[in-house]
């Protein structure tokens, strides 16, 4: 994990989310710290550790605040921490 996944778990796994949080820095750590495959409906399979979801790309730039909610319990029962 780089300094920029870093930051970008930081935004996810700060006290309250941090909003405008690129789905494009999301997706990239998802892939330094798990699988990622696409499904043939444009759906993406996220597994990290033993947790595994499955997740629309959002449609804007940006993640929206559901779906930092969703990744930051995927996360944490990962154990992913930005110190990891």
């Amino acid at each position: 994990m780089d300094s920029h996944h870093r930051d970008t778990l930081e935004k996810l796994l700060g006290h309250a989310p941090a909003a405008n949080i690129e789905w494009r820095q999301v997706r990239s750590l998802l892939e330094a710290v798990g699988t990622v495959d696409q499904e043939h409906n444009g759906r993406l399979r996220v597994t990290i550790g033993s947790e595994t979801e499955v997740i629309d790309p959002p449609r804007d730039k940006d993640i929206d605040e559901q779906m930092a909610v969703d990744l930051r319990r995927m996360l944490t029962a990962a154990g992913i921490t930005p110190e990891s």
